[in-house]
């Protein structure tokens, strides 16, 4: 990685995620891969949900969004919570 590049997060998924994650098809894979660099990139992108220690970032023009937290090692948790996917579009396609 250059000096100029920015340091990304680590990503990781919960168990739910990980599940969650089996079922997309390939398009689904690649519009939420986009979503996760930005988000590794800057963790602070999604908005807080309730409590606090959960985050929310949509990608409307994707149509992606994606439920994470961050540790406090900098590495970003895909929360996988029950009624939403990780990475779910967000319109019916």
């Amino acid at each position: 990685m250059s000096p100029e590049s920015p340091h990304r997060a680590d990503v990781a998924f919960s168990d739910l995620a990980a599940r969650q994650f089996e079922k997309l098809t390939a398009a689904q894979i690649h519009r939420l891969d986009r979503a996760l660099v930005a988000i590794s990139v800057r963790p602070d992108l999604g908005h807080p949900l309730r409590g606090g220690q959960l985050r929310d970032y949509r990608d409307d023009i994707d149509g992606v969004r994606v439920i994470y937290h961050v540790t406090a090692l900098h590495t970003i948790v895909i929360s996988g919570q029950s009624g939403c996917v990780a990475g779910q579009s967000l319109s019916a396609a």
